[in-house]
């Protein structure tokens, strides 16, 4: 008796297809287990073929079923969530479990593993008891073994399309969210967002998927958005290539992506807020997805502008404002900037109080290793607040330049408003006065004097007399104050020119001098000539090579740089002179580099041929150290995307390694681009045009340490596309009379 009261209490169901059949009202595990609390339980096993109930807790895997791959968690919460929503829908298959020949009461899993590992699942979280009936059919007849094997390879899966479209119909037609239908069926929420775009998609590219014209990669790419036209006429245009990339590309060509700068600038919220939509692709990361309405983003984008300038403008009084989503090179106007102005008393001794305390803080606390208290930090970022505000006001803009300048507004890089201020359009230029005789000016036709009053003309004298007659009369006492002829001052400037040139080249430091003042005369001062020297400095425009090299942070540190400079330099370029010879002699250097490095040109272009020129830039960049890794990075827009792949997988192969190249070498172009700018991310890799060279003096002293090195063991150096041009024998393209190249031993001869 002790044996048989440990054997399974199962019992034999007949009728629990037509129990089950009325779904509406009760799900099958509520209709199992009415029917096992009213059927008795045997003492017996029962027969092979049997549908019973059998105890959770008497269930075991067994060693007999052919899958021996574990399920996987994800698995076993899917099981779980269809078992909790409508019960176990296929029958365990079971066989006793035997000890001397004689039943133990506990059954091995055949067939349902899965199903068992989900109740066990539900059994851990308290959904059910550990003893719930299990609905399973006694298999004693076949070959468990065998039986498990065909229970998994004679079987047709339901094409995925299939499955789609059901997600997409219990959404559609029952109203069930992503969650509902995520519990109902044991997977993510996610997953069924994925599906339900999916099914989604036109239903002609979902037949080409079920006839095997997409692969479900490419299926996915089209499911970016929901409008099937749109769909189909990319689709219809694809031709042979049909990369799932380029069927992103193609489908969100027309919109803006999130990390656009327009869309960070506006925003999400303002932009749904505003009627707009943001297509998400829910099978790649996106980033934030895309902005449908690039029309809508645009406006919403100088809306936001117009008001930052409204603001700028009656708070500081400018003539006009002026907003653009893109800077306005080239725009033609002069440009003035703010000038050292003095400090009120109250904000003079605002500053020296701010100053004062922040000193004491700071000795108070330099020698603390610990972090400073919150009180403490807080004062010291109010007081260097309140420092920088009034340091601010020692720059301001003359306000001539306010009454009749402006301001643009734009859309910098990064997302934020760019103020830039001081620009004078010509109508609003102040006339420049004409030069009269006796210290007169002449301003609009009107006469000036010396002291700015205005002389009124009349065509009589004093005493009523004509002034021709008075002219007339006194004709001969003007000749001998008439002006010397222009031959004559042309003569003798000339030879004070001979003079100045002399005496200019024995004096280097006053050199230095003029050539500065030539500079900054035409860099700061447009449409002035007040330089003597004849020294054009020509500036190209960068904008027009490389789109975007305006609103980088290496041009705006050139802007500051430039600006800084400008509101240092007097209102009138008469002045000039005096204050650069006032200057000691690091801040004339520092003015004569800046000016020079704006003539700066090392762009090449397919027309021109300069080899000279690019090897000058060369030796530039090695003399300066110029190391571009502080200016420039490898992305897809600035490089990756715009080369072969054999060019993305040498970068890798060089920055990284063999092993990252040969990762990255059987993708498609766009996944390598993107993959390879994570990759070079930080290695400081560089193609060789932007490479500088090491100096001559290093390469030397590495040589003294150096080992010596076999010369056919050293990789051939890449040859310069230009050197063909730098051939000795070759007409040199930059000669202005079309003359030939020396050879080298002439070239020699006359260096000599």
């Amino acid at each position: 008796m002790a044996r048989t009261s440990k054997k399974a209490k199962a019992v034999t169901v007949a009728t629990v297809a037509e129990a089950a059949t009325d779904v509406e009202i009760r799900t099958v595990g509520d209709v199992l287990a009415n029917v096992t609390a009213v059927r008795p339980v045997p003492e017996t096993v029962p027969a092979s073929g049997e549908t019973v109930f059998i105890p959770l807790n008497k269930l075991k895997k067994s060693a007999r079923n052919a899958r021996k791959t574990p399920h996987t968690e994800a698995e076993i919460e899917a099981y779980a969530g269809s078992i909790a929503a409508k019960g176990i829908l296929q029958n365990l298959v079971v066989e006793p479990e035997l000890a001397d020949g004689q039943p133990t009461g506990c059954y091995f899993v055949t067939i349902g593993e899965g199903r068992r590992l989900a109740q066990l699942l539900r059994a851990k979280r308290k959904q059910i008891k550990k003893t719930e009936p299990i609905r399973c059919v006694i298999d004693t007849a076949n070959d468990p073994f065998e039986i498990s094997l065909d229970e998994n390879v004679t079987r047709a899966a339901m094409h995925p399309a299939d499955q789609f479209a059901a997600f997409y119909e219990l959404s559609e037609n029952r109203g069930w969210g992503a969650e509902e239908i995520a519990a109902r069926f044991g997977v993510t929420a996610h997953v069924v967002k994925q599906r339900l775009r999916l099914g989604a998609v036109s239903p002609k590219l979902m037949q080409v998927y079920r006839d095997g014209g997409l692969t479900l990669d490419q299926l996915m790419a089209f499911a970016i958005t929901e409008d099937h036209a749109r769909q189909e006429q990319v689709y219809d245009g694809l031709g042979y290539n049909k990369e799932p990339w380029l069927i992103r590309r193609d489908l969100t060509k027309a919109n803006v992506a999130a990390t656009d700068r327009r869309a960070i600038f506006v925003g999400p919220e303002a932009y749904t807020e505003a009627g707009g939509t943001i297509i998400r692709d829910l099978f790649t990361e996106d980033r934030g997805g895309f902005y449908e309405d690039a029309a809508l983003l645009d406006q919403l984008v100088i809306e936001k502008l117009e008001g930052i300038a409204q603001q700028v403008q009656d708070g500081e009084g400018w003539k006009w404002v002026d907003v653009h989503i893109d800077y306005p090179h080239g725009n033609g106007m002069r440009r003035s900037y703010p000038q050292l102005v003095d400090l009120s008393e109250e904000d003079e001794a605002a500053y020296a109080a701010a100053k004062d305390e922040y000193d004491r803080l700071t000795a108070e606390w330099e020698g603390t290793d610990d972090d400073l208290p919150p009180d403490v930090d807080e004062r010291f970022a109010e007081l260097e607040a309140e420092i920088e505000g009034i340091d601010a006001k020692r720059r301001a803009y003359h306000p001539d330049d306010i009454s009749r300048g402006g301001v643009y507004v734009v859309l910098s890089h990064d997302g934020e408003a760019r103020i830039e201020r001081g620009f004078i359009r010509p109508e609003d230029e102040q006339p420049e006065p004409e030069e009269a005789e006796d210290g007169e000016t002449v301003i609009d036709g009107i006469r000036v004097n010396g002291d700015g009053e205005v002389i009124e003309h009349s065509g009589y004298d004093e005493d009523g007399s004509h002034v021709s007659e008075l002219d007339a009369e006194d004709e001969e006492v003007e000749e001998d104050g008439k002006p010397l002829s222009d031959l004559l001052i042309r003569d003798l400037t000339a030879h004070r020119t001979l003079g100045l040139r002399l005496a200019l080249g024995e004096q280097p430091d006053m050199a230095l001098i003029a050539v500065t003042h030539a500079l900054a005369a035409q860099t700061f001062y447009r449409g002035v000539e007040a330089h003597v020297l004849e020294i054009r400095p020509n500036s190209t425009h960068l904008a027009s090579h490389a789109d975007g090299i305006a609103d980088t942070a290496a041009a705006k540190t050139l802007a500051d740089r430039h600006e800084a400079w400008a509101s240092d330099m007097p209102r009138d370029v008469a002045n000039l002179w005096g204050f650069i010879a006032g200057l000691d002699h690091a801040s004339v250097m520092a003015l004569f580099a800046h000016c020079a490095s704006l003539t700066v040109n090392a762009v090449k272009l397919p027309w021109e041929r300069k080899p000279r020129a690019h090897g000058t830039a060369d030796r530039l960049a090695t003399a300066v150290a110029l190391d571009m890794t502080a200016h420039w990075t490898p992305t897809v827009r600035t490089y990756l995307g715009r080369v072969t792949k054999a060019h993305i997988v040498a970068a890798v192969r060089e920055a990284v390694g063999d092993e990252a190249a040969d990762r990255i070498a059987s993708m498609k172009k766009q996944p390598m681009a993107e993959a390879a700018e994570q990759l070079l991310a930080g290695t400081g890799w560089l193609p060789p045009l932007l490479r500088t060279g090491k100096p001559a003096w290093l390469d030397a002293s590495q040589a003294e340490t150096a080992e010596p090195v076999d010369p056919e063991a050293m990789p051939a150096e890449t040859p310069d596309p230009d050197a063909e041009a730098a051939d000795p024998d070759a007409p040199n393209p930059d000669a202005e009379d079309g003359s030939e190249d020396m050879d080298g031993e002439a070239f020699q001869r006359a260096a000599e």
